[in-house]
């Protein structure tokens, strides 16, 4: 049995990194089974979060003794997990999975948050969350791997390579390419954040984002910086 558990901020290439781990034989996904668990302990306004609420568990805790119980019938489970949906859990219950973290440069990753959130906050990148559960892992004697998303993109291969070696699981091919469309795992969300994956049949060329960044996120982008460089100094490198 093992456990792998991503801990991602939106707008990370999240869910393309779930579906190229869904091509691999034996491994059941799971997608963000803790958002009912964040909606209810929060007072955010998210898109269909009625939705969530309505169709999902909302004890973070009985969420987490779940999965540990279907993952004893599963030969690998993926989890994809946002870091800012870890709220008022211990955190010893990390120390059961292997952990991995997904980064995006916020300079890149807010323009495209504003889409679904138009007044993001820095809870809402996950970007503090993913340092403190970093650093606990650390102190607990894991060795947790970052990935920054514009390294995924740019090497795809060596990067999913590198990852599954990390994991000690084999590495496939068909890691990089996967039917266009929904997946049935996908969360009841993914009509309003997965148009793009949806079109895709494999991870997307990296492409530096082409258009003035907004004013408006400059307060919120000084906040998100120390984090996301703390995170990226320890991330996997290309070369």
């Amino acid at each position: 049995m093992k456990i792998i558990s991503l801990w991602s901020g939106p707008r990370n290439v999240s869910t393309a990194l779930m579906y190229s781990f869904a091509q691999l034989d034996n491994m059941t996904v799971v997608d963000e089974p803790l958002y009912a668990h964040y909606l209810s302990k929060t007072d955010v306004n998210h898109p269909g979060d009625q939705e969530v609420l309505d169709t999902m568990e909302h004890d973070g805790k009985k969420v987490l003794e779940n999965i540990l119980s279907s993952a004893q019938q599963q030969p690998m489970l993926f989890i994809k997990n946002m870091a800012h949906h870890w709220i008022q859990l211990e955190n010893s219950w990390l120390d059961k999975f292997d952990n991995i973290f997904l980064i995006r440069d916020p300079r890149e990753m807010l323009p495209s948050l504003i889409n679904q959130l138009p007044q993001p906050t820095l809870r809402d990148t996950g970007l503090k969350t993913q340092v403190d559960l970093y650093k606990g892992l650390i102190s607990r004697g894991h060795n947790p791997m970052i990935i920054d998303s514009k390294n995924l993109l740019l090497e795809p291969k060596a990067i999913l390579s590198r990852i599954c070696n990390h994991l000690d699981i084999p590495f496939s091919s068909s890691m990089l390419h996967w039917p266009k469309g929904p997946r049935k795992e996908d969360g009841i969300w993914a009509k309003y954040w997965y148009q793009n994956v949806h079109e895709s049949e494999g991870f997307s060329p990296y492409l530096p984002k082409d258009v003035t960044f907004p004013s408006q996120l400059d307060p919120l982008l000084k906040e998100c910086q120390p984090y996301y460089n703390y995170l990226f100094d320890q991330s996997l490198k290309i070369n």
